[in-house]
Protein backbone atom coordinates (compact mmCIF):
# COMPACT_ATOMS: atom_id res chain seq x y z
CA UNK A 1 0.00 0.00 0.00
CA UNK A 2 1.04 3.53 -1.39
CA UNK A 3 0.32 6.19 1.67
CA UNK A 4 0.83 9.70 0.45
CA UNK A 5 -0.10 11.36 3.48
CA UNK A 6 2.38 12.78 5.93
CA UNK A 7 -0.19 12.63 8.69
CA UNK A 8 -0.68 9.21 7.60
CA UNK A 9 2.84 8.35 8.18
CA UNK A 10 3.27 9.96 11.06
CA UNK A 11 -0.17 8.43 12.47
CA UNK A 12 1.17 4.90 11.65
CA UNK A 13 4.75 5.30 13.07
CA UNK A 14 3.28 6.39 16.27
CA UNK A 15 0.79 3.04 16.17
CA UNK A 16 3.92 0.86 15.88
CA UNK A 17 6.36 2.28 17.87
CA UNK A 18 7.11 0.22 21.30
CA UNK A 19 10.52 0.57 22.51
CA UNK A 20 11.80 -2.49 24.36
CA UNK A 21 12.98 -2.62 27.95
CA UNK A 22 16.38 -2.81 27.06
CA UNK A 23 16.40 0.10 24.79
CA UNK A 24 15.95 2.49 27.10
CA UNK A 25 16.61 0.92 30.56
CA UNK A 26 19.37 3.54 31.04
CA UNK A 27 18.37 6.72 29.40
CA UNK A 28 20.72 9.00 28.25
CA UNK A 29 18.85 12.83 29.43
CA UNK A 30 20.91 15.76 28.38
CA UNK A 31 20.14 18.71 29.93
CA UNK A 32 21.42 22.41 29.97
CA UNK A 33 20.04 26.34 29.56
CA UNK A 34 19.69 28.30 26.24
CA UNK A 35 20.42 31.51 26.08
CA UNK A 36 17.59 32.83 27.82
CA UNK A 37 17.95 31.07 30.97
CA UNK A 38 15.54 27.77 30.16
CA UNK A 39 16.21 24.41 30.95
CA UNK A 40 16.18 21.73 28.43
CA UNK A 41 15.99 18.13 28.86
CA UNK A 42 17.10 15.74 25.86
CA UNK A 43 16.65 11.94 24.81
CA UNK A 44 18.00 11.22 21.43
CA UNK A 45 16.38 8.49 19.92
CA UNK A 46 16.66 7.45 16.05
CA UNK A 47 14.31 4.61 16.43
CA UNK A 48 11.83 6.31 14.04
CA UNK A 49 11.68 9.74 12.25
CA UNK A 50 10.24 11.54 15.02
CA UNK A 51 10.69 14.13 17.33
CA UNK A 52 8.45 15.23 20.23
CA UNK A 53 8.66 18.69 21.96
CA UNK A 54 6.89 19.80 24.95
CA UNK A 55 7.34 23.29 26.78
CA UNK A 56 6.03 23.69 29.86
CA UNK A 57 5.52 26.71 31.75
CA UNK A 58 4.63 27.73 35.55
CA UNK A 59 1.09 28.58 34.57
CA UNK A 60 -1.25 26.33 35.77
CA UNK A 61 -4.88 26.89 37.43
CA UNK A 62 -2.46 27.76 40.72
CA UNK A 63 -1.48 31.43 38.97
CA UNK A 64 -5.58 32.40 38.25
CA UNK A 65 -5.17 35.03 41.20
CA UNK A 66 -8.77 35.09 41.67
CA UNK A 67 -10.15 34.21 38.09
CA UNK A 68 -10.85 30.67 37.80
CA UNK A 69 -10.41 29.69 34.32
CA UNK A 70 -7.77 31.94 33.46
CA UNK A 71 -5.04 29.82 32.80
CA UNK A 72 -7.09 27.62 30.92
CA UNK A 73 -8.55 29.84 28.31
CA UNK A 74 -5.02 31.44 28.09
CA UNK A 75 -3.66 27.95 26.93
CA UNK A 76 -5.92 27.17 24.89
CA UNK A 77 -6.19 30.33 22.79
CA UNK A 78 -2.79 30.40 22.09
CA UNK A 79 -3.45 27.44 19.86
CA UNK A 80 -6.53 29.62 18.07
CA UNK A 81 -4.69 32.16 15.92
CA UNK A 82 -0.98 33.63 15.95
CA UNK A 83 0.88 35.67 14.34
CA UNK A 84 -2.19 36.68 11.79
CA UNK A 85 -2.95 32.97 11.47
CA UNK A 86 -6.51 31.79 12.44
CA UNK A 87 -7.32 28.45 14.22
CA UNK A 88 -8.17 26.96 10.73
CA UNK A 89 -5.14 28.09 9.01
CA UNK A 90 -3.23 26.65 12.07
CA UNK A 91 -4.70 23.05 12.51
CA UNK A 92 -4.89 23.00 8.03
CA UNK A 93 -1.01 23.96 8.54
CA UNK A 94 -0.28 21.11 11.13
CA UNK A 95 -2.16 18.91 9.25
CA UNK A 96 -0.31 19.37 5.99
CA UNK A 97 2.56 18.15 6.91
CA UNK A 98 1.31 15.41 9.57
CA UNK A 99 1.97 17.28 12.88
CA UNK A 100 0.05 17.11 15.87
CA UNK A 101 -0.57 19.95 18.31
CA UNK A 102 -0.91 18.91 21.57
CA UNK A 103 -0.96 20.20 25.19
CA UNK A 104 -2.30 19.99 28.93
CA UNK A 105 -3.08 21.88 32.31
CA UNK A 106 -2.99 20.96 35.66
CA UNK A 107 -2.83 23.10 39.02
CA UNK A 108 1.03 23.78 38.33
CA UNK A 109 1.91 23.21 34.67
CA UNK A 110 0.55 24.67 31.68
CA UNK A 111 2.17 22.97 28.58
CA UNK A 112 2.28 22.34 24.25
CA UNK A 113 3.57 19.64 22.78
CA UNK A 114 4.40 19.41 19.10
CA UNK A 115 4.87 16.12 17.56
CA UNK A 116 6.22 16.09 13.83
CA UNK A 117 8.02 13.82 11.35
CA UNK A 118 11.78 14.88 11.28
CA UNK A 119 12.31 15.25 7.86
CA UNK A 120 13.17 18.82 6.65
CA UNK A 121 10.20 20.38 5.21
CA UNK A 122 8.23 18.52 7.60
CA UNK A 123 9.71 19.38 10.50
CA UNK A 124 10.39 23.39 9.19
CA UNK A 125 6.81 23.70 8.88
CA UNK A 126 6.14 22.43 11.99
CA UNK A 127 8.24 24.40 13.96
CA UNK A 128 7.38 27.31 12.05
CA UNK A 129 3.46 27.42 13.36
CA UNK A 130 4.45 25.86 17.26
CA UNK A 131 6.79 28.98 17.92
CA UNK A 132 4.62 31.55 15.94
CA UNK A 133 1.62 30.05 18.66
CA UNK A 134 4.56 30.21 21.39
CA UNK A 135 6.04 33.69 20.56
CA UNK A 136 3.19 35.70 18.66
CA UNK A 137 -0.64 34.54 20.46
CA UNK A 138 -3.22 37.05 19.03
CA UNK A 139 -5.84 36.42 21.13
CA UNK A 140 -8.69 37.22 18.61
CA UNK A 141 -11.64 38.60 20.40
CA UNK A 142 -13.94 36.78 17.79
CA UNK A 143 -12.53 33.88 19.15
CA UNK A 144 -12.56 34.57 22.54
CA UNK A 145 -15.71 35.24 22.46
CA UNK A 146 -16.55 32.00 20.75
CA UNK A 147 -14.88 29.63 23.41
CA UNK A 148 -16.04 31.24 26.29
CA UNK A 149 -19.64 30.94 25.33
CA UNK A 150 -18.26 27.47 24.64
CA UNK A 151 -16.73 26.63 27.86
CA UNK A 152 -19.83 28.34 30.13
CA UNK A 153 -22.01 26.18 28.23
CA UNK A 154 -19.86 23.46 29.47
CA UNK A 155 -19.81 24.70 32.78
CA UNK A 156 -23.32 25.04 33.54
CA UNK A 157 -23.97 21.28 32.41
CA UNK A 158 -21.15 20.11 34.62
CA UNK A 159 -22.99 21.82 37.61
CA UNK A 160 -25.46 19.11 37.31
CA UNK A 161 -23.21 16.39 37.78
CA UNK A 162 -22.50 14.50 40.42
CA UNK A 163 -18.49 13.80 39.91
CA UNK A 164 -18.15 17.76 39.07
CA UNK A 165 -20.01 18.96 41.89
CA UNK A 166 -18.04 16.56 44.40
CA UNK A 167 -14.55 17.48 42.45
CA UNK A 168 -14.99 21.29 42.87
CA UNK A 169 -16.32 20.84 46.39
CA UNK A 170 -13.68 18.33 47.50
CA UNK A 171 -10.73 21.01 46.64
CA UNK A 172 -12.47 23.67 48.10
CA UNK A 173 -12.77 21.49 51.20
CA UNK A 174 -9.04 20.31 51.15
CA UNK A 175 -7.08 23.34 50.28
CA UNK A 176 -9.58 26.11 51.80
CA UNK A 177 -7.69 29.69 50.18
CA UNK A 178 -4.35 27.85 48.68
CA UNK A 179 -4.28 28.73 45.12
CA UNK A 180 -4.84 24.60 44.47
CA UNK A 181 -8.58 24.82 45.53
CA UNK A 182 -9.13 26.65 42.06
CA UNK A 183 -10.97 24.18 39.61
CA UNK A 184 -9.05 24.22 36.60
CA UNK A 185 -12.49 24.55 34.57
CA UNK A 186 -13.19 27.62 36.28
CA UNK A 187 -16.78 28.86 37.13
CA UNK A 188 -19.14 30.66 34.61
CA UNK A 189 -18.97 34.08 35.74
CA UNK A 190 -15.36 34.50 36.50
CA UNK A 191 -14.83 33.03 32.76
CA UNK A 192 -17.65 35.37 31.23
CA UNK A 193 -15.72 38.05 33.03
CA UNK A 194 -12.16 37.49 31.42
CA UNK A 195 -10.99 39.70 29.10
CA UNK A 196 -8.57 39.70 25.90
CA UNK A 197 -6.57 41.96 28.05
CA UNK A 198 -6.15 39.39 31.03
CA UNK A 199 -4.88 36.43 28.53
CA UNK A 200 -2.75 38.94 26.93
CA UNK A 201 -1.19 39.80 30.72
CA UNK A 202 -1.32 36.30 31.99
CA UNK A 203 0.90 35.39 28.95
CA UNK A 204 3.55 37.76 29.43
CA UNK A 205 3.97 37.13 32.96
CA UNK A 206 3.62 33.50 33.13
CA UNK A 207 5.18 32.35 29.31
CA UNK A 208 8.68 33.66 30.10
CA UNK A 209 11.65 31.60 28.82
CA UNK A 210 12.30 32.19 32.80
CA UNK A 211 9.50 30.98 33.55
CA UNK A 212 9.83 27.82 31.11
CA UNK A 213 10.95 24.29 30.94
CA UNK A 214 11.55 22.78 27.13
CA UNK A 215 11.42 18.15 26.71
CA UNK A 216 13.10 17.06 23.52
CA UNK A 217 12.82 13.34 22.28
CA UNK A 218 13.18 11.73 19.33
CA UNK A 219 15.09 11.72 15.76
CA UNK A 220 17.46 14.54 16.37
CA UNK A 221 20.95 14.92 16.88
CA UNK A 222 21.94 17.21 20.46
CA UNK A 223 22.92 20.04 17.83
CA UNK A 224 20.17 20.43 16.10
CA UNK A 225 18.04 19.81 19.53
CA UNK A 226 19.52 22.90 21.20
CA UNK A 227 19.15 24.81 18.02
CA UNK A 228 15.26 23.90 18.56
CA UNK A 229 15.05 24.89 21.61
CA UNK A 230 16.72 27.97 21.53
CA UNK A 231 14.47 28.74 18.63
CA UNK A 232 11.31 28.32 21.09
CA UNK A 233 13.66 30.25 24.09
CA UNK A 234 14.52 32.97 22.12
CA UNK A 235 11.22 34.47 21.04
CA UNK A 236 9.64 33.87 24.72
CA UNK A 237 9.07 36.88 26.81
CA UNK A 238 11.89 38.45 29.13
CA UNK A 239 9.85 38.08 32.05
CA UNK A 240 11.13 36.51 35.68
CA UNK A 241 10.17 32.87 36.93
CA UNK A 242 7.45 33.02 38.35
CA UNK A 243 7.01 33.25 42.55
CA UNK A 244 7.08 29.76 44.48
CA UNK A 245 3.26 28.47 46.00
CA UNK A 246 2.21 28.80 49.27
CA UNK A 247 2.45 25.84 51.70
CA UNK A 248 -0.55 23.85 52.09
CA UNK A 249 -1.71 23.65 55.39
CA UNK A 250 -2.82 20.45 57.01
CA UNK A 251 -6.60 20.06 58.44
CA UNK A 252 -7.07 20.66 61.98
CA UNK A 253 -10.10 18.69 62.55
CA UNK A 254 -12.48 16.50 60.33
CA UNK A 255 -14.12 18.43 57.48
CA UNK A 256 -17.51 17.08 56.17
CA UNK A 257 -19.52 18.47 53.28
CA UNK A 258 -22.96 17.03 51.87
CA UNK A 259 -24.57 18.15 49.22
CA UNK A 260 -28.15 16.88 48.04
CA UNK A 261 -28.56 15.52 44.80
CA UNK A 262 -31.07 13.86 43.02
CA UNK A 263 -28.81 11.05 41.33
CA UNK A 264 -29.23 7.40 42.10
CA UNK A 265 -25.66 6.89 43.38
CA UNK A 266 -24.01 9.00 45.70
CA UNK A 267 -20.43 10.45 45.01
CA UNK A 268 -18.02 10.26 48.01
CA UNK A 269 -14.64 11.88 48.24
CA UNK A 270 -12.31 11.63 51.00
CA UNK A 271 -8.91 12.74 51.18
CA UNK A 272 -5.94 14.47 52.93
CA UNK A 273 -2.61 16.36 51.79
CA UNK A 274 -0.46 14.41 50.49
CA UNK A 275 3.32 14.40 48.99
CA UNK A 276 5.38 17.18 47.10
CA UNK A 277 7.12 15.72 43.84
CA UNK A 278 10.47 14.58 44.90
CA UNK A 279 9.51 13.72 48.51
CA UNK A 280 11.37 11.45 50.38
CA UNK A 281 8.05 9.14 51.45
CA UNK A 282 7.17 9.08 47.94
CA UNK A 283 8.19 5.44 46.89
CA UNK A 284 6.64 4.23 50.47
CA UNK A 285 3.48 5.76 49.93
CA UNK A 286 3.09 4.60 46.46
CA UNK A 287 3.60 0.91 46.77
CA UNK A 288 1.49 1.13 50.01
CA UNK A 289 -1.10 3.00 47.71
CA UNK A 290 -1.15 0.35 45.38
CA UNK A 291 -2.18 -2.20 48.00
CA UNK A 292 -4.82 0.74 49.62
CA UNK A 293 -6.49 1.34 46.47
CA UNK A 294 -4.33 2.10 43.72
CA UNK A 295 -3.98 -1.63 42.45
CA UNK A 296 -7.58 -2.31 41.25
CA UNK A 297 -8.95 -5.76 41.83
CA UNK A 298 -6.31 -6.74 43.83
CA UNK A 299 -6.47 -3.62 46.73
CA UNK A 300 -7.67 -3.82 50.09
CA UNK A 301 -10.74 -1.44 49.13
CA UNK A 302 -11.99 -3.23 46.30
CA UNK A 303 -11.77 -6.50 48.54
CA UNK A 304 -13.26 -4.99 51.97
CA UNK A 305 -15.69 -2.51 50.13
CA UNK A 306 -16.37 -4.24 47.17
CA UNK A 307 -15.77 -7.91 46.86
CA UNK A 308 -16.62 -9.14 50.49
CA UNK A 309 -19.55 -6.80 50.64
CA UNK A 310 -20.82 -5.68 47.55
CA UNK A 311 -21.36 -1.66 48.96
CA UNK A 312 -20.13 -0.14 45.80
CA UNK A 313 -19.34 -0.26 42.07
CA UNK A 314 -16.08 1.23 42.15
CA UNK A 315 -13.70 2.19 45.17
CA UNK A 316 -9.98 3.86 44.50
CA UNK A 317 -7.36 5.79 46.09
CA UNK A 318 -4.21 7.72 44.36
CA UNK A 319 -1.45 10.41 45.29
CA UNK A 320 -1.05 13.54 43.20
CA UNK A 321 1.96 14.75 43.67
CA UNK A 322 2.80 18.37 42.77
CA UNK A 323 5.47 21.22 43.54
CA UNK A 324 3.13 21.50 47.05
CA UNK A 325 1.33 18.89 48.83
CA UNK A 326 -0.57 17.28 46.00
CA UNK A 327 -3.91 15.41 47.41
CA UNK A 328 -4.00 11.92 48.41
CA UNK A 329 -7.75 10.61 47.79
CA UNK A 330 -10.00 7.91 48.00
CA UNK A 331 -13.42 7.76 45.83
CA UNK A 332 -16.06 5.96 45.10
CA UNK A 333 -20.14 5.29 43.93
CA UNK A 334 -22.93 3.56 45.75
CA UNK A 335 -26.39 3.47 45.47
CA UNK A 336 -27.71 6.20 47.83
CA UNK A 337 -28.97 3.63 50.68
CA UNK A 338 -25.76 2.04 50.81
CA UNK A 339 -23.99 5.31 51.46
CA UNK A 340 -23.39 5.65 55.11
CA UNK A 341 -22.12 1.76 54.94
CA UNK A 342 -19.93 2.44 52.16
CA UNK A 343 -18.80 5.39 54.32
CA UNK A 344 -18.11 3.98 57.24
CA UNK A 345 -16.37 0.82 55.89
CA UNK A 346 -13.62 3.19 53.82
CA UNK A 347 -13.52 4.70 57.26
CA UNK A 348 -12.52 1.52 58.81
CA UNK A 349 -10.22 0.05 56.25
CA UNK A 350 -8.22 3.13 56.04
CA UNK A 351 -7.50 3.36 59.62
CA UNK A 352 -6.70 -0.40 60.06
CA UNK A 353 -4.19 -0.10 57.21
CA UNK A 354 -2.44 3.08 58.67
CA UNK A 355 -2.74 0.90 61.93
CA UNK A 356 -1.39 -1.86 61.42
CA UNK A 357 0.45 -1.93 57.60
CA UNK A 358 0.75 -4.41 54.80
CA UNK A 359 1.67 -7.79 55.26
CA UNK A 360 4.96 -9.62 53.59
CA UNK A 361 2.42 -11.57 50.65
CA UNK A 362 1.05 -7.71 49.65
CA UNK A 363 4.07 -6.31 49.52
CA UNK A 364 5.80 -8.83 47.83
CA UNK A 365 2.89 -8.82 45.20
CA UNK A 366 2.63 -5.35 45.00
CA UNK A 367 6.18 -4.69 43.51
CA UNK A 368 5.91 -7.33 41.29
CA UNK A 369 2.84 -5.94 39.46
CA UNK A 370 4.48 -2.62 39.73
CA UNK A 371 8.00 -3.49 38.19
CA UNK A 372 6.67 -5.86 36.09
CA UNK A 373 3.94 -3.00 34.69
CA UNK A 374 7.03 -0.31 34.05
CA UNK A 375 7.75 -1.38 30.79
CA UNK A 376 4.59 0.00 29.58
CA UNK A 377 5.45 3.60 30.91
CA UNK A 378 8.41 4.05 28.87
CA UNK A 379 7.52 2.11 25.97
CA UNK A 380 6.91 5.13 23.44
CA UNK A 381 8.64 8.40 22.46
CA UNK A 382 5.57 10.44 23.77
CA UNK A 383 5.63 8.59 27.05
CA UNK A 384 9.07 9.30 27.89
CA UNK A 385 8.96 13.13 26.66
CA UNK A 386 6.02 13.29 29.52
CA UNK A 387 8.26 12.12 31.89
CA UNK A 388 11.25 14.32 30.55
CA UNK A 389 8.62 17.20 31.55
CA UNK A 390 8.22 16.30 35.08
CA UNK A 391 11.86 15.60 35.58
CA UNK A 392 12.53 18.76 34.70
CA UNK A 393 9.82 20.88 35.67
CA UNK A 394 10.02 19.56 39.30
CA UNK A 395 13.73 18.85 39.20
CA UNK A 396 14.08 15.17 39.82
CA UNK A 397 17.50 13.50 39.65
CA UNK A 398 18.58 12.62 35.97
CA UNK A 399 18.41 9.35 36.82
CA UNK A 400 14.92 8.98 37.95
CA UNK A 401 13.30 6.62 35.50
CA UNK A 402 16.21 4.27 35.20
CA UNK A 403 15.93 3.62 39.65
CA UNK A 404 12.82 3.88 39.54
CA UNK A 405 12.35 -0.04 39.61
CA UNK A 406 15.10 -0.12 42.30
CA UNK A 407 13.34 2.38 44.92
CA UNK A 408 10.17 0.21 44.62
CA UNK A 409 11.90 -2.78 45.64
CA UNK A 410 13.59 -1.32 48.17
CA UNK A 411 10.54 -0.04 50.04
CA UNK A 412 9.68 -2.17 52.85
CA UNK A 413 6.20 -2.83 54.91
CA UNK A 414 8.26 -1.11 57.91
CA UNK A 415 8.59 2.23 55.64
CA UNK A 416 4.93 2.07 54.25
CA UNK A 417 3.11 2.14 58.23
CA UNK A 418 5.83 4.65 59.27
CA UNK A 419 4.88 6.91 55.68
CA UNK A 420 1.05 6.74 56.35
CA UNK A 421 0.89 6.77 59.98
CA UNK A 422 2.73 9.97 59.48
CA UNK A 423 1.68 11.50 56.56
CA UNK A 424 -2.11 10.87 56.75
CA UNK A 425 -4.15 11.39 59.52
CA UNK A 426 -7.53 9.30 59.46
CA UNK A 427 -9.37 11.85 62.35
CA UNK A 428 -8.55 14.87 60.31
CA UNK A 429 -9.78 13.48 56.70
CA UNK A 430 -11.66 15.47 54.59
CA UNK A 431 -15.32 14.00 52.79
CA UNK A 432 -17.81 15.21 50.78
CA UNK A 433 -20.99 13.18 49.88
CA UNK A 434 -23.29 14.44 46.85
CA UNK A 435 -26.94 12.57 46.97
CA UNK A 436 -26.12 10.37 49.80
CA UNK A 437 -28.72 8.92 51.80
CA UNK A 438 -29.30 11.47 54.49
Amino acid sequence: MIINSPLKKLLLLAASVMLSMQAHAALNIQKWQTSKGTEVYFVENHDLPIIDISTNFAAGSARDSGKPGLSGITRYMLTLGAAGMTDEQISNAFADVGAILGGELDADRAALKLRTLSSPREQAAALDVYTKILHQPDFPEATLKREKARIIAGLKEAATQPASISNKAFLKALYGTHPYAVDDEGEPEAVNAIARADLQQFYQQYYGARNAVIALMGDMTPEQAKQIAERISAGLPDSPAAAALPAVSYPTAAVEKRIPHPASQSHILLGYPGVKRGDDDYFALYVGNYILGGGGFVSRLTEEVREKRGLVYSVYSYFIPMQELGQFQIGLQTKRDQAEDALKLVRETLAAFIRKGVTDAELKAAKQNIIGGFPMRIDSNSKILDYLAVIGFYHLPLTYLDEFNGKVEQVTAAQIKDAFSRRIDSNKMVTVVVGGSK
